[in-house]
C-alpha cells in the first residue's frame, strides 16, 4: 500500500538541510508583516524524532512557562536582538551535512563549530531565550523549500507578525514571504509537543524590484 503523501512530505522534510552564502541583504527585518495571517496551529502531530532526543539532552530548552507571553513586542530593542542573534549564529556555525543514520551519532546540537539547519535553529532559540525573550514566542518549524528539500527554521511570533530566522539568509522575513511549504511547528503551549498547521503554504518570496513593478502596473 502506498504511503500517504503527507507522511512522505514530513519524512522528506526531516531528511536534510540547505546552506546559503546569504545572497539577500544582510541584517535586516523585512517589512510588511501581517498579524491577521499568522501561522495557526491546527492539530497535534508527532514531534520530530531528533527533537525528542534534543529534549532529553537539553531539558532546559524544552521547558514551557504558561505565564509567558506567546508574542514578542516588536520594538527597536527586540528587532536589534533578533537581527544580532540571527547574524551571529549564522556566522559562527560552519555548514556541514549530517546523516542522522541508524547509529544515532548525529543529533541536534546547541552552538557546535559546524552543523546543519537544525543546529542553527536550536542555537538561535537557546540564545534568544537566554537573552530574556519568552520561549513560547520562539518556535522551531519544519518546512519544505521550493526545491523540495527539508529544512528547519526558527519562528519568532511578534506583535507585527510571525518572523523567520533562517540559516539561508541573514534577512529576517515574514513567514508569508519565505516561499516555503510549512509542515509542522513546535507548540506554543508546550515546547515538547508539535502541531500541524492550518495554512501550510506561504506565498512565493517577492523581490523588492518585483514589488515595485507590481505597484507600477496598478
Amino acid at each position: 500500500m502506498a504511503r500517504p503523501r503527507a507522511t512522505i512530505s514530513l519524512l522528506a522534510a526531516l531528511a536534510g538541510c540547505l546552506f546559503s552564502g546569504n545572497a539577500e541583504a544582510r541584517n535586516r527585518i523585512a517589512p510588511e508583516s501581517d498579524t491577521s495571517s499568522g501561522i495557526v496551529e491546527a492539530f497535534p502531530v508527532l514531534a520530530p524524532f531528533q527533537h525528542v532526543r534534543f529534549c532529553i539532552r537539553y531539558p532546559g530548552d524544552c521547558k514551557s512557562n504558561p505565564n509567558e507571553a506567546d508574542r514578542l513586542e516588536l520594538n527597536d530593542e527586540t528587532s536589534a536582538l533578533l537581527k544580532r542573534i540571527n547574524g551571529r549564529v549564522n556566522a559562527a556555525i560552519a555548514p556541514a551535512l549530517k546523516s542522522y543514520g541508524s547509529n544515532l551519532a548525529d543529533r541536534w546540537t546547541i552552538a557546535p563549530t559546524s552543523g546543519d539547519c537544525n543546529d542553527y535553529a536550536v542555537t538561535k532559540r537557546h540564545e534568544l531565550v537566554a537573552s530574556g525573550l519568552p520561549g513560547r514566542a520562539l518556535r522551531l518549524s519544519v518546512v519544505k523549500t521550493a526545491s523540495g528539500a527539508g529544512h528547519l527554521v526558527l519562528v519568532a511570533a511578534t506583535t507585527n507578525g510571525d518572523l523567520v530566522l533562517d540559516n539561508l539568509t541573514d534577512a529576517i522575513r515574514p513567514w508569508q514571504r519565505t516561499g516555503y511549504e510549512w509542515l509542522k511547528i513546535q507548540s506554543s503551549r508546550d515546547a515538547k509537543f508539535w502541531s500541524g498547521l492550518k495554512a501550510s503554504r506561504a506565498a512565493p518570496a517577492v523581490s523588492q524590484d518585483q514589488r515595485k513593478l507590481r505597484f507600477a502596473d496598478r
